[in-house]
């Protein structure tokens, strides 16, 4: 990995986290609408994904899909936006955190629907197939989507047409508050591309190199028309299942155990110690992440409210 990509993806994975840091923030001291799922601790998926990802590639995402959102290229002040329901927002303040979408870089949209984005990106890699346009589409979904009928449909259609799609299993063990071996008779989800004939991979989800190795090779393979494949990040959420959810379900070590090997904490100090980064170089690049992210807050507050007749105008044109 050449020094500039190794940056990017560290800034990437900087901008993502101060974003979910202040978004929490804010719903606990202001009256922001509607709920948050947040992406802490798995930032090194998104951000190793989408690097290989033109703007006309696509992504469909899943409840928790901020951090996507960023990684593949949409404007923080737009997205900042539509988290405090503004018409400056990227859907228009009409989306909110677990709708949100930006037709202009690919990102098709976050999902409240359990595997409601698979089938989605199916459809998106179909279209890439009939245009002949080279572009891919990236399904990212959770360990708990692995096990929804939408799952299995559309990974046999993709699989049938040798669709460009790549189904990114963000595994974070949980699926709400339920181990996903209490449901899934499988230490790896990538183990079921065998019964669909295509590639399984498993990449550390915690290592953003593993992930933009792996990733790289399965968005290639899709590009070269040799079909789908199934890229399992085993990760964690350092947060619970949704805004204010406690989490009692899992430990106190288990949490603590996986922190000490936070994605961002341990990309740095490869940067610093293996690739000579200099300390002063990520000290500004982090301030200046946080610059962004304070800016966005600016914006987004100055926007003003949707009128209340637009929804009946179309979100994206």
């Amino acid at each position: 990995m050449n020094p500039e990509t190794a940056l990017e993806l560290y800034r990437t994975m900087v901008v993502m986290r101060k974003f979910e840091e202040k978004l929490f923030y804010l719903f606990s001291t202001r009256a922001m609408p509607g709920s948050m799922h947040q992406y802490n601790g798995q930032e090194a998926v998104a951000a190793g994904v989408c690097a290989h990802l033109s703007r006309d590639d696509y992504i469909t995402s899943t409840h928790r899909g901020h951090g996507h959102c960023i990684a593949k290229g949409a404007d923080i002040n737009a997205v900042m936006a539509e988290m405090f329901a503004k018409s400056t927002g990227c859907c228009r303040g009409m989306g909110g955190s677990m709708h949100i979408a930006d037709f202009n870089v690919g990102m098709l949209g976050a999902n409240a629907i359990v595997a409601g984005g698979i089938p989605i990106a199916v459809g998106a890699g179909w279209s890439c197939s009939y245009l002949k346009n080279g572009n891919v589409s990236v399904a990212f979904f959770g360990d708990g989507a692995a096990n929804e009928g939408a799952f299995h449909e559309a990974l046999n259609l993709a699989s049938v047409w040798q669709l460009p799609v790549v189904f990114v299993c963000e595994n974070n063990l949980y699926g709400f508050s339920t181990h996903y071996r209490r449901v899934t008779n499988i230490e790896n989800i990538a183990d079921r591309a065998a019964a669909y004939g295509i590639p399984g991979i498993v990449a550390d989800g915690m290592d953003v190199n593993d992930v933009y190795e792996k990733g790289g090779d399965c968005i290639q393979r899709a590009r070269d028309g040799k079909g789908p494949a199934i890229l399992e990040c085993k990760t964690y959420r350092f947060r619970g299942h949704s805004r204010f959810e406690p989490a009692v379900y899992r430990g106190k070590d288990e949490l603590e155990e996986w922190k000490k090997r936070d994605p961002i904490v341990v990309w740095r100090k490869a940067l610093r110690d293996d690739m000579g980064v200099a300390e002063k170089k990520l000290t500004a690049l982090e301030e200046d992440a946080q610059m962004v992210i304070d800016e966005s807050v600016a914006f987004a507050e100055s926007g003003p409210d949707p009128e209340p007749a637009a929804y009946k105008e179309c979100i994206f044109k």
